[in-house]
């Protein structure tokens, strides 16, 4: 297919609290070279080099971030950015960037990408892409399924059903389900099925498509978007947008529109070497351990003595981390927090920033 009407959208908002205590409402995961020198963010751009001009890249964020944004990666236009007033869940997010390209190009199609993704196979997320669009094309909901490795209970799973009919240059099937995050024993038997895959929060369709969905299914959204879409580029853009995006429900895609979408399609992805970076935990999945499976990284400086299958992060460049007879631990440096925890309990950080939070100890968020 041409490229011509195709646009990546980049979703930016997010918090990533489960990186606490570096990921912070300042400066949130996808800003931080985490992985590094260059920021999540700044990986995500660079990863649609040669398949996406900059023009064609869009940013949906809130203002905060906006700026910080920019900065990292000057050469996209100013003008290319969404900012949504407040989140309203990702439904909501697609819909506002869907009306926006649908305004702009009427043939748009569009990949929503989150901006804290790692993807160490660029090569074969291009082809996917490529791929992707040619199914979008025929007017399906698109998603790139991650083809588990294990029993994961930190991702929601999707069913595929019956191959789809066509000439496509990629195994494609029908999406029979979509699942919630499993406990431990349910994720074990969607692992054996072999027909699930993890679901990637990577979507791929035609801005009409998505938004004949959103007025099928979620119409009170269509309704602002077509108020918000009337004035977008003119001077009452802003008030119409803030006037109607403060009543829509917070929603995700998955739940408001693909769970009962009727052409929804997913090519399950295997080799793509992706994480979703959303925990501590996950960077063992993505930097390279030395010989004892210790991970030490962003300036520290880590005397592992009899320390095991440990991540070490943070801190400035004289500060010296010492660990003994440590194994399996996280253990984060974030300035004005330490924070340390077995690697299996990391998920549990989100718990500890809602414990600040209902005691009011902003000034550690």
């Amino acid at each position: 297919m041409t490229m011509e009407h195709t646009y990546a959208v980049i979703m930016a908002g997010g918090g990533g609290t489960r990186l606490w205590p570096v990921s912070r409402k300042e400066k949130p995961k996808q800003l931080l070279p985490l992985l590094g020198q260059e920021t999540l963010f700044q990986d995500t751009v660079r990863r649609l080099e040669n398949l996406f001009s900059p023009e064609r890249i869009f940013i949906v964020t809130v203002e905060e971030q906006a700026r910080e944004m920019h900065l990292q990666s000057p050469e996209i236009p100013e003008e290319n950015y969404i900012i949504e007033p407040s989140p309203r869940g990702t439904a909501s997010v697609v819909g506002l960037a869907a009306t926006v390209l649908y305004k702009r190009d009427k043939d748009a199609a569009m990949a929503v990408l989150p901006s804290d993704h790692f993807i160490r196979n660029r090569d074969l997320f291009h082809y996917l892409l490529k791929a992707a669009f040619d199914v979008a094309a025929n007017g399906y909901l698109v998603t790139l399924g991650i083809t588990p490795t294990h029993p994961s209970t930190a991702y929601g799973y999707i069913q595929q059903g019956e191959p789809l009919n066509g000439s496509y240059k990629y195994p494609t099937y029908k999406v029979k389900s979509f699942k919630e995050k499993p406990n431990e024993k349910t994720a074990q038997k969607l692992l054996h099925t072999g027909d699930h895959s993890w679901n990637s929060g990577m979507f791929i369709w035609h801005a009409d498509s998505i938004l004949n969905e959103i007025d099928r299914q979620m119409p009170d959204l269509g309704n602002a978007l077509r108020k918000i879409s009337a004035v977008w580029g003119t001077e009452e853009q802003s008030g119409v947008l803030n006037e109607n995006w403060q009543g829509l429900k917070n929603v995700t895609v998955d739940y408001g529109i693909m769970e009962k979408a009727e052409r929804v399609a997913i090519l399950p992805a295997g080799g793509l070497g992706w994480s979703d970076v959303g925990m501590w935990s996950s960077l063992f999945e993505v930097l390279l351990p030395d010989m004892s499976g210790n991970i030490s990284t962003n300036s520290s400086l880590h005397l592992a003595y009899e320390t095991h299958n440990t991540l070490v992060y943070g801190g400035n460049g004289d500060r010296l981390i010492v660990t003994i007879g440590v194994d399996d631990m996280v253990i984060v440096d974030g300035g004005d927090v330490i924070m340390v925890c077995k690697t299996d309990q990391a998920q549990k950080v989100k718990d500890v920033v809602e414990h600040l939070k209902k005691h009011r100890q902003e000034k550690y968020l």
